[in-house]
């Protein structure tokens, strides 16, 4: 099962909204065949290590991180059905997928059919890899993760905002390889004023190289005042630009912005405030879910 792990971690930043899955089967104690997901569309981690076992499958032992899924609203047949067909006597499950569409109707079906399937081997490593879509599926939010950078002493600039890098080479690396695996980027419009960036995920500044996977970019821009040069408003054919605003936002700075290619987007306020000054973070990550999905 650790192995089935690693290889549903090839999927990080690239299956979403769909969750990371490996899947091994073992016969006679070696692996003839392997697979994880790749990304939505694409074949589940147990099709393509069924596939790749073919006739040896019969007999032999499926591991997968996640329980093999059972309905038919979405994009690719349910793995059930091809897991029975293919003969194998056995189903080791790291652990059972909480979606209401499948919460153990998987696991199930295949006993039903005369397989021997066991649940809970590594189940908090599973769980651990798959945190962002567990949380989606407990809140209906999106998974946040804070990304900050600061001095030793807690500051984040020079008492004349002088500092242009605190981190160094390795943390700002770090950095463009979470870009590359969230599905978007979220700074405040004072961010974009004051220091101008791109968002992009880079592997590289010298030469420039883009990541082939771009977050959504998301600034929230209460009254607009995001120039439509900025950085962040450029390459829309590489990555795209979200500005989330409110009822106080200039109409024609919105349109200039949405001529530039700018999506823009102000969210229904699900507790409406007396002296509503900006965003409420609640409603731009319920809305920005629904624009991710």
């Amino acid at each position: 099962m650790t192995l089935a792990l690693r290889l549903a971690a090839k999927g990080l930043g690239q299956t979403s909204p769909n969750p990371m899955v490996g899947a091994l089967v073992v016969k006679n104690g070696r692996i003839v065949g392997r697979g994880y997901h790749h990304g939505p569309g694409q074949p589940h981690a147990e099709i393509l290590a069924l596939n790749q076992a073919g006739a040896r499958a019969k007999g032999a032992t499926l591991y997968v991180t996640l329980e093999p899924c059972c309905h038919l609203l979405k994009r690719t047949p349910p793995c059930v059905p091809t897991v029975i067909k293919s003969g194998v006597r056995a189903v080791v499950v790291a652990m059972t997928d909480p979606n209401p569409m499948v919460k153990g109707r998987g696991v199930a079906a295949l006993r039903r059919a005369g397989m021997t399937v066991t649940t809970g081997v590594a189940r908090e490593e599973a769980a651990q890899l798959n945190r962002a879509y567990l949380h989606w599926l407990k809140t209906g939010r999106p998974f946040v993760i804070l990304k900050a950078g600061m001095t030793l002493d807690g500051k984040v600039a020079t008492a004349m905002g002088e500092s242009r890098w605190i981190t160094g080479p390795l943390a700002r690396h770090d950095a463009h390889r979470l870009r590359s695996q969230v599905d978007a980027v979220i700074v405040g419009v004072g961010t974009v004023l004051k220091d101008n960036p791109t968002l992009t995920a880079r592997l590289s500044d010298r030469p420039l190289r883009l990541a082939q996977r771009q977050p959504l970019r998301v600034v929230l821009d209460s009254t607009v005042r995001t120039p439509t040069k900025a950085r962040v408003c450029a390459k829309q054919d590489q990555a795209r630009t979200l500005i989330v605003t409110t009822s106080r936002a200039s109409e024609s700075r919105r349109q200039g912005l949405e001529r530039a290619g700018i999506s823009m987007s102000r969210p229904a306020c699900a507790k409406p405030l007396r002296r509503r000054q900006g965003t409420m973070l609640a409603d731009v990550l319920s809305g920005l879910l629904q624009r991710l999905l």
